[in-house]
């Protein structure tokens, strides 16, 4: 199978759970920089969009998608399944579900569950020299939280950046464009 990123969400199974939508995967994705046999674990991984794109990059490298939500762990297992992708979903809430997972090249958090500080702290622990951690938030508090946070730690490089998303939407015989939610994402690279 030929992976191009930036899968369509349309082929993901959605259920109710969040998913980053297409447009963000691909700036997070480019933020994380993920190489071929790169172990990466993917924090709040919701329907695993993100996890199965980045098992795809890492190839023979190790995923792991953090889950909380009983129905977010089955889906990640169904769209894992559906695109062939190696990601080893893992039920429990962060900080606690990362007790035991290797060494990481890249962390990714997307939910923190108001624990942003401990997962970021156990996050900094597991990250290899050189890897990379990428944060997406929606909310300004959690943007000033990851910011405090990584801004405290000297072996960080950080960047910033906030995306909007417009999609064109086809409304009777007219156009419209609709907005998604803005997202910030937040990339430190250890030294």
């Amino acid at each position: 199978m030929t992976y191009h990123v930036g899968i369509s969400d349309d082929r993901f199974i959605r259920g109710n759970i969040p998913m980053t939508k297409a447009e963000i995967r691909i700036l997070v994705l480019a933020r994380a920089k993920i190489n071929p046999g790169d172990t990466v674990i993917d924090i709040g991984a919701g329907t695993g969009s993100l996890s199965v794109e980045a098992a795809l990059q890492s190839g023979y490298g190790e995923v792991y998608a953090i889950e909380r939500e009983p129905e977010g762990i089955e889906l990640i297992r169904q769209n894992a399944a559906q695109f062939a992708a190696a990601v080893r979903p893992i039920a429990g809430a962060a900080p606690q579900a990362l007790q035991g997972l290797p060494q990481a090249d890249v962390i990714l958090i997307g939910g923190s569950g108001g624990k942003l500080d401990a997962i970021l702290t156990e996050a900094r622990q597991l990250l290899k020299p050189g890897g990379r951690l990428v944060v997406t938030a929606v909310t300004v508090e959690t943007l000033q939280r990851a910011l405090a946070f990584l801004d405290s730690c000297p072996e960080f490089s950080v960047e910033t950046i906030c995306a909007q998303v417009t999609r064109l939407r086809k409304v009777a015989s007219s156009h419209m464009m609709q907005a998604l939610n803005p997202i910030y994402i937040i990339a430190a690279e250890a030294e």
